[in-house]
């Protein structure tokens, strides 16, 4: 992993990416894959992320994720 992490950084600086945008990018890829993990559960999320559910909520809107399942329709009874 350690080895991968070095190489993409590398092609990363060769290819000019700004530090504020890779880290932005990873940040956004790695909450939106937590979230995914958890079905969009913010508190499942963050506490897997080590934070705060409303930091996770203000980083999601922030990155542009908004990462929410759509609501089912309930059936008519």
């Amino acid at each position: 992993m350690k080895d991968q992490l070095e190489s993409l950084v590398s092609q990363m600086i060769e290819q000019g990416i700004l530090y504020t945008d890779a880290v932005s990018e990873f940040e956004k890829k790695f909450i939106k894959q937590i979230l995914e993990k958890n079905n969009g559960n913010h508190s499942k999320a963050a506490a897997a992320l080590g934070i705060h559910r409303n930091t996770l909520s203000r980083k999601v809107d922030d990155l542009g994720l908004n990462h929410r399942p759509k609501r089912r329709k309930r059936a008519a009874r």
